[in-house]
């Protein structure tokens, strides 16, 4: 889901190719683990301007998932744009130390979501990852939990997003 429906992309961005730098906020969110799951992107120009922003629920995920498909998400959002620099801002240590190289990816469902967001980082010369304080990433969170507070309304299910996930693997819609 977009926020406000329609385009992701922020309209004073929209037919514009290329950004000096952004800055992108992604965040998973998983009640239950595995259970529902989601994702919150936040991408924003190096002024602070909000580029794109998007939240979106992803089907039955592990939260260290749900991560990964939010960043995954967002680079394939950024593949229609040439970027300079490439700062990504996490609340996920494991996430963070996974792509900088510190952790090994040991587990068997994130080493396939590993590779693909290591790929897709490839394209960028100068892209770093920082792991940050949650509160330092409460819109990338607020639209994760959105997601999953509409999904399980959806479902009648009504607040808390306990409702059982309906099968779809951890690369939810919006891409397809």
């Amino acid at each position: 889901m977009a926020r406000g429906g329609g385009s992701v992309i922020n309209p004073a961005y929209r037919g514009r190719s290329s950004f000096g730098s952004l800055t992108v906020q992604t965040d998973g969110a998983a009640r239950g683990n595995p259970g529902p799951a989601s994702i919150g992107v936040v991408v924003r120009e190096e002024g602070g301007e909000e580029v794109a922003s998007f939240g979106e629920y992803i089907g039955t995920a592990t939260n260290n998932a749900a991560e990964y498909t939010a960043l995954v998400h967002a680079l394939r959002l950024l593949s229609a744009f040439e970027v300079g620099r490439l700062r990504l801002r996490v609340d996920s240590e494991l996430l963070a130390k996974q792509l900088r190289g510190e952790y090994r990816v040991k587990e068997p469902h994130l080493q396939a979501l590993h590779a693909q967001a290591m790929s897709m980082l490839g394209r960028y010369q100068d892209w770093s990852v920082e792991h940050v304080p949650r509160e330092e990433n409460r819109e990338a969170d607020a639209l994760a939990n959105q997601a999953l507070d509409d999904y399980a309304e959806s479902r009648g299910k009504g607040e808390g997003g306990r409702a059982e996930g309906d099968g779809r693997p951890p690369q939810g819609s919006l891409f397809g």
